[in-house]
């Protein structure tokens, strides 16, 4: 199946089977720049999409001109300001079409599909909350923890990663927000894996929300977390609304899409 179905109107809503509103927008770029290794931060205007965001979600890129790159760049939302329609995505550059996306310059602009997905869920009343990223998982937890912070949950972020020149300047994070880095090697924070530190910073919080490689979420299921735990699942992905059945996830409920279904799953759905 084409991942794009064509005509898609731009500006205009577009209604999923499954009930979800998702945008076409040809979004005026605003900044776009290095933000830690071998990873960039691009914002672009796009009041349609930034209305409709929840943290969590993602969206679809078009990275490259005609058919080259054929796929969009699934892409999480990193920071949204609704009042402004500033959306930020935290990208790593990875390929073709993230080398693509990364010569972009203010004032050109970027075909973005969205918001997509099913994000995190946040609390209806006041809890602690414990964010736990690995690498760029960063990118859609700084949103949560705004979106947290301004229903009055507070908020610490432990950001784990290979080595200090894998893990962001935190410039992006709102005002707030209580950081505790872990590297392995040692060079920034606390020295291990987020996993290991992980158990230290539990005591006292209500929920905890991650988003990071497959690989971090087994050693969290591991640790026998006595708290609700939502997970994003990074997986590859083609039309990012349910058509190609590309971004299979095996769940204890049976085959998920991360796409549709996710990509945020609670940690005890996931079958290893």
């Amino acid at each position: 199946m084409c991942p794009h179905p064509f005509p898609l109107p731009k500006g205009e809503g577009i209604t999923l089977p499954w009930g979800a509103e998702m945008h076409r927008c040809l979004a005026p770029l605003l900044s776009n720049g290095p933000a830690m290794q071998d990873t960039y931060v691009v914002s672009f205007n796009a009041p349609e999409i930034a209305s409709a965001a929840q943290p969590g979600q993602f969206v679809m890129i078009k990275c490259g001109s005609g058919h080259q790159p054929l796929w969009r760049r699934p892409l999480s939302l990193h920071r949204v300001n609704r009042e402004t329609g500033e959306v930020a995505l935290l990208y790593a550059l990875a390929g073709q079409g993230t080398r693509w996306l990364s010569s972009r310059r203010p004032g050109e602009t970027v075909d973005v599909l969205g918001p997509l997905g099913h994000g995190f869920e946040l609390p209806a009343e006041r809890k602690s909350l414990l964010l736990v990223a690995g690498g760029r998982g960063i990118a859609p937890l700084a949103f949560l923890a705004e979106e947290a912070l301004a229903q009055g949950c507070p908020v610490t972020l432990l950001h784990g990663a290979a080595s200090a020149s894998c893990l962001s300047d935190h410039a992006t994070l709102p005002d707030g927000v209580r950081v505790v880095e872990a590297t392995e090697d040692g060079s920034r924070g606390e020295n291990g894996l987020a996993t290991q530190v992980l158990p230290r910073l539990l005591p006292g919080k209500d929920l905890v929300y991650a988003c990071g490689p497959m690989g971090m979420y087994r050693a969290m299921a591991s640790l026998g977390l006595q708290v609700p735990v939502q997970v994003l699942v990074e997986t590859p992905m083609a039309c990012g609304f349910g058509g190609c059945y590309g971004c299979a996830v095996r769940t204890v409920h049976g085959i998920r899409l991360a796409c549709k279904d996710g990509p945020c799953f609670r940690l005890d759905e996931l079958m290893w």
